[in-house]
């Protein structure tokens, strides 16, 4: 709270009366050690923590502020690398007394975070404000416009039969490109229950711990990169074919996921983390196969191109690259990684020649366009 970042700043200044912003190692670890702030023992765990790791002798204010509020710094993660030097209690799964949800926080920060340092962060820091609400609201939207268009039509699998069914102002269509918001707007489509039964799973079961671990921000940026980068490259390398379905969102999330836990394999304490890697590869890849299958040998005639499975392909590159950067990046700036920048400038690169190639190439190739519905 304000009122004890106010009195550890009035300590901090009756050792620093130069105003520097520095004091003594020696002196902060006195302060620490003697306070009587009722600070989160994780905070303390970490105030302790940068003190060991201090190579200088010096302890900077600035650094001991944004590490009380929680914000990502540096200073964080250099606390969590040589945490453990000073960090001597049990592991978070030794903690007994829990209550339900407190359970549940436990389960997610063993599910996605690879640190036994930042699982005990994490576990002392969450709040159930803000909500994990992006991935729950996507998926509600998804069922509902689902159910909609089955009513409607009567159908609940291979929806994209029905010429009313592609007719609909959501469905990414080569001939409507120009109507910008279907190049996000198809994710709410889907091509029948079995599709959208296994992206609304995928996205509640990985989309959520990474929601709630890194919050609203990242993970909606990375599920809509994941969309917009599948309708973009649907229009460069199946010029001729329509996109329906959250795919590239999902895929976005899943791969960056996997990457994580393969990257971070022996940290990562996930039971069974071999044999549901398998699965969820298994069932990535049976997905794609039914997608590919589906494009190119359609059980039914129908009256155009069917849905293109490379939103599938650019969702999970969108996840090996700017997704596994966000998630090995917990609780530090990605504003203030050189990586980083040269992932959004590789994107903005992509979009800007996806840009392009929509408005000329179509032309210049000669490209023959089912009619639109």
């Amino acid at each position: 709270s304000p009122n004890i970042y106010n009195a550890f700043g009035l300590l901090f200044l009756q050792l620093d009366p130069d105003n520097t912003g520095f004091i003594a190692v020696e002196n902060f670890t006195s302060l620490v050690e003697h306070h009587e702030l009722q600070l989160d023992p994780s905070k303390l765990d970490m105030l302790l923590a940068l003190v060991q790791s201090n190579e200088e002798g010096q302890v900077c204010y600035q650094e001991l502020i944004e590490l009380m509020s929680s914000k990502r710094s540096s200073s964080f993660r250099r606390a969590i690398a040589n945490g453990r030097r000073t960090l001597q209690r049990e592991i978070l799964l030794d903690e007994t007394g829990l209550g339900l949800y407190k359970r549940f926080v436990r389960y997610v920060a063993y599910e996605i975070l690879p640190c036994e340092t930042d699982r005990r962060w994490y576990f002392h820091q969450n709040r159930l404000c803000p909500p994990p609400v992006f991935i729950a609201i996507v998926t509600i939207v998804q069922i509902i416009v689902f159910m909609c268009y089955g009513i409607m039509l009567n159908k609940w699998v291979l929806q994209t039969y029905q010429p009313d069914f592609m007719k609909s102002p959501l469905v990414y269509h080569p001939g409507h490109r120009a109507q910008v918001w279907r190049f996000f707007s198809y994710m709410f489509m889907h091509v029948g229950l079995e599709q959208l039964g296994f992206n609304a799973l995928l996205q509640l079961m990985i989309g959520v711990p990474l929601e709630m671990v890194h919050g609203i921000l990242r993970i909606s940026l990375l599920y809509m990169a994941g969309v917009l980068a599948g309708s973009l490259t649907v229009s460069i390398t199946d010029m001729r074919a329509p996109v329906v379905g959250g795919s590239g969102g999902v895929y976005a999330l899943c791969s960056a996921h996997l990457a994580n836990v393969v990257m971070n394999w022996a940290g990562m304490r996930c039971p069974y983390k071999l044999l549901r890697m398998i699965l969820a590869l298994v069932c990535m890849s049976s997905e794609v196969g039914r997608a590919v299958w589906l494009r190119f040998s359609p059980p039914l005639p129908s009256s155009g191109p069917q849905p293109s499975f490379m939103a599938h392909l650019s969702g999970a590159v969108v996840g090996i690259s700017m997704g596994l950067l966000i998630l090995r990046s917990y609780e530090e700036s990605l504003q203030k990684q050189c990586s980083w920048w040269v992932i959004v400038f590789s994107f903005i690169t992509f979009l800007l020649f996806a840009i392009f190639w929509n408005i000329f190439a179509y032309e210049l190739l000669g490209v023959q366009i089912p009619p639109p519905p």
